[in-house]
C-alpha cells in the first residue's frame, strides 16, 4: 500500500510540474521565453511577470496551483531579470547578448507583447495580468494605458520604482478593470496612493496580520502565512 501511495504521489507531483517552454517576439523583436502551464478547457489566461533580478522560475510552485483553480498560465522571462529557483532568465541573456537595455522600464514592452501574443495565439475569453515587485507596477501601468485589453490586474508589492513622481499613479487613474493589490505589511505606504488613484470600485487589497513577504513569493509554501495570501487571491478570482 505504501508503494502504491508513493507512486500516486510522485505521479501527481510530475503532473503538477508539467509545462511547455515557448518563445515569442517582443515589440522590438527580442525573443521572450515563457513557460506555458495549460489547464485544458480553461477560458481564462493568467500572465505571470516576475520581480527584479529573477525569472519565470518565481512561478514554478504558483502556476500549477493556479491550474488546479481552472486557469491556464504563462510565466514570462522579462528582459530585466536574472535567475531564481534554478531557472535562468533566457530573455535577459538574449537582451544582454544583443546589446539591448534591460532596465525595469525596458521590460514594459515585454508585457505589451505578451498580452498581444496570448490574444493572437490562444484567443482566451479573459486575460488577467499579474506582476511581482517592479513588474506589478508595470502591470498596473499597462491596465491604465490599455484599459480595454485585459480583464483584471493583480499586483504583488507595487510602488513607484522608476524615479518619476506619480508615474504609476498617473496611469492607474485610467484603470477600468478589477484590481488586486497586496504586499508585505510594511510596504503599504508604497502603493497606497496608487490604489487610491484607481477609479474602479472593483478593487481589492490584502495586507496580512503577519509581516508577510515581498512580491509573488508570498504564495510559496515555505512561508507560513502563505495561506492568507492564497485565500485573498482565490476570493478575488472568484469575483471575475
Amino acid at each position: 500500500m505504501k508503494t502504491i501511495f508513493s507512486f500516486v504521489l510522485s505521479l501527481s507531483s510530475i503532473c503538477m510540474l508539467a509545462h511547455k517552454t515557448i518563445d515569442f517576439p517582443s515589440k522590438d523583436g527580442l525573443l521572450i521565453t515563457a513557460d506555458y502551464y495549460e489547464d485544458k478547457g480553461s477560458e481564462t489566461f493568467i500572465l505571470l511577470f516576475h520581480q527584479a533580478g529573477w525569472s519565470r522560475g518565481e512561478y514554478k510552485e504558483i502556476a500549477p496551483k493556479l491550474n488546479t483553480l481552472g486557469y491556464s498560465c504563462l510565466a514570462i522571462d522579462q528582459r530585466s531579470g536574472g535567475a531564481v529557483n534554478s531557472v535562468t532568465n533566457q530573455t535577459n541573456q538574449r537582451a544582454v547578448a544583443e546589446g539591448k537595455e534591460t532596465t525595469y522600464l525596458d521590460a514594459f514592452q515585454d508585457i505589451e507583447a505578451t498580452v498581444a501574443y496570448v490574444k493572437k495565439a490562444y484567443s482566451p475569453k479573459k486575460i488577467i495580468i499579474w506582476g511581482s515587485s517592479y513588474s506589478s507596477s508595470l502591470v498596473l501601468k499597462y491596465a491604465g494605458d490599455h484599459p480595454d485589453q485585459i480583464d483584471a490586474a493583480m499586483a504583488f508589492s507595487p510602488g513607484e520604482y522608476f524615479g518619476k513622481d506619480d508615474f504609476i499613479k498617473n496611469s492607474a487613474a485610467h484603470i477600468k478593470v478589477p484590481t488586486f493589490i497586496t504586499s508585505a505589511q510594511n510596504e503599504q505606504d508604497n502603493w497606497a496612493a496608487i490604489n487610491q488613484a484607481i477609479p474602479t470600485t472593483r478593487k481589492v487589497t490584502y495586507v496580512p496580520a503577519t509581516a508577510g513577504n515581498h512580491g509573488s513569493r508570498t504564495l510559496w509554501e515555505k512561508f507560513k502565512d502563505n495561506d492568507g495570501y492564497w485565500n485573498a487571491v482565490k476570493n478575488f478570482l472568484k469575483q471575475l
